[in-house]
């Protein structure tokens, strides 16, 4: 999307943000206002409420989602998700990605603009506080080049300190997601010398929101971020994008001029000024815009101002903009939505048919078979089991497919924790009647009490002849 005016795109060379030396030049974005705006903090304040509300959120005694990554245990949907259950989240990556790139196909950056939790976090949080307490972006300007008086020390100290307690409450709730809610309670009602660990990620974590907030701002987006770099190759002309009409804007004037044989475009730079990563949308499609539509916003209020149709940046494709075409449904978009569906398939079946109780049986090795008596044989076998479920089992073993015994060693049962791990050992004892070959294929049923929970297949050693 090539403008008439310009004669060379320098702007593809270097970041909005950076100065010919690289030296970083801060983004001082005007507040937006118009419609799409308004319908973004309706958005918002739904994240807000998912974001701060799902910690509390409990199925069965457990949390609705908890990635407690130093336990490696996963809880979805109030299920849980042991290491033994990784290849899922494998596969639930996979399909995330397929995600990614149907969506960016069809809907370019929506995801950024709309529902990224550092746009919203960004332009609905800390930017609002911001102007709250310096003002406008002209005022915030000036203030930054003023000389250091109380005025200035007073206002820039609120405006950091309100920036870390926000970073500090955001901290605690993104740590909930992590350890829990209750367990975060405890570190913020226990004494401190119980949780030094807990309290020190709360730290930590409120100052890296703190400096990402503060300081870092946009970059986390046109820098960090490696979803806006993929853009070019998930991209295509007939992805959804926040464009410039060109064919409409070119060549750019004055309202005065309208009548003149120029477009309708006429080089306020309201559009760049709303930029919250300091592009100039009319420039193109850009690796730094997010798709937040403030210059749609911006751009709409100045043609109703000037008496001019509105939509002069607008959502398009390029196709769109260049030949008039609209928005469709592309064989390619098509094709990884065929992809999304069968992964999401092959998810619901694995997830539907997951096991509460995993067990793992194996003969304890460099031991042989042992004969018991004239007319009997048995095996000593190692089990190790994963209780997923939110009550105590007592595991008991029996034989399935054919006679024999089975005698734990210690207990009658294997005593498995809530959530938690078992392990014991156990001998199978068969006759020799039934013992035909070298290895004897044979079930084990795990049981609750007289509820059967599993079958495992293992093979028996044994004499033969």
């Amino acid at each position: 999307m090539a403008t008439g005016n310009q004669s060379k795109e320098s702007f593809r060379d270097s970041l909005a943000t950076l100065d010919e030396s690289g030296k970083r030049k801060w983004v001082y974005a005007v507040q937006p206002k118009g419609k799409l705006y308004r319908i973004r903090t309706y958005v918002s304040y739904a994240y807000f409420l998912l974001f701060f509300g799902l910690p509390f959120v409990e199925v069965n005694g457990r949390p609705l989602f908890l990635f407690n990554i130093p336990e490696a245990k996963f809880t979805l949907f109030g299920k849980v998700f042991w290491p033994q259950d990784f290849f899922i989240f494998g596969l639930a990556m996979v399909t995330f990605i397929f995600f990614i790139v149907l969506f960016t196909a069809a809907f370019g950056r929506l995801f950024c603009g709309w529902v990224c939790p550092q746009t919203i976090f960004m332009e609905m949080l800390f930017r609002r506080v911001e102007f709250l307490v310096l003002g406008s972006a002209n005022k915030q300007k000036m203030l930054k080049q003023q000389p250091w008086t109380t005025k200035k020390i007073v206002l820039v100290t609120t405006k950091h300190v309100l920036f870390f307690l926000l970073a500090f409450i955001i901290a605690n709730f993104f740590l909930a997601y992590v350890i829990g809610i209750r367990q975060l309670e405890k570190i913020i009602t226990e004494p401190l010398s119980g949780h030094l660990i807990g309290f020190s990620s709360i730290i930590i974590f409120s100052a890296v929101f703190y400096s990402v907030y503060a300081f870092f701002r946009e970059q986390a987006c046109t820098v960090a971020c490696p979803y806006g770099r993929l853009q070019s190759v998930l991209l295509d002309k007939n992805s959804m994008v926040v464009a410039y009409d060109y064919t409409r804007g070119e060549p750019r004037g004055h309202s005065k001029q309208a009548t003149a044989g120029f477009g309708d475009c006429i080089d306020c730079f309201q559009c760049v000024r709303v930029c919250p990563t300091g592009i100039d949308i009319r420039n193109g499609v850009q690796m730094e815009c997010v798709g937040c539509t403030a210059c749609i916003d911006a751009c709409d209020d100045v043609m109703i101002k000037i008496n001019k149709p509105t939509k002069l940046i607008r959502y398009a494709s390029e196709n769109g903009i260049a030949k008039g075409e609209k928005l469709h449904y592309t064989t390619r978009m098509k094709l990884y939505t065929g992809l999304c569906v069968l992964m999401l398939g092959i998810l619901s079946v694995l997830l539907m048919t997951r096991k509460d109780i995993d067990a793992t049986i194996m003969r304890t090795p460099g031991i042989l078979f042992q004969e018991r008596g004239t007319d009997s044989v048995s095996n000593l076998y190692n089990i190790k089991v994963v209780n997923k479920t939110v009550k105590d089992v007592p595991l008991s073993i029996r034989m399935e497919n054919t006679a024999g015994d089975v005698r734990i060693i210690g207990k009658d049962y294997i005593p498995v924790a809530k959530e938690g791990q078992g392990s014991g050992t156990f001998f199978v004892v068969l006759p020799k009647s039934s013992i035909k070959t070298r290895k004897t294929a044979i079930e084990l049923g795990l049981y609750d009490r007289n509820k059967k929970i599993a079958t495992i297949k293992t093979n028996f050693l044994g004499p033969v002849g």
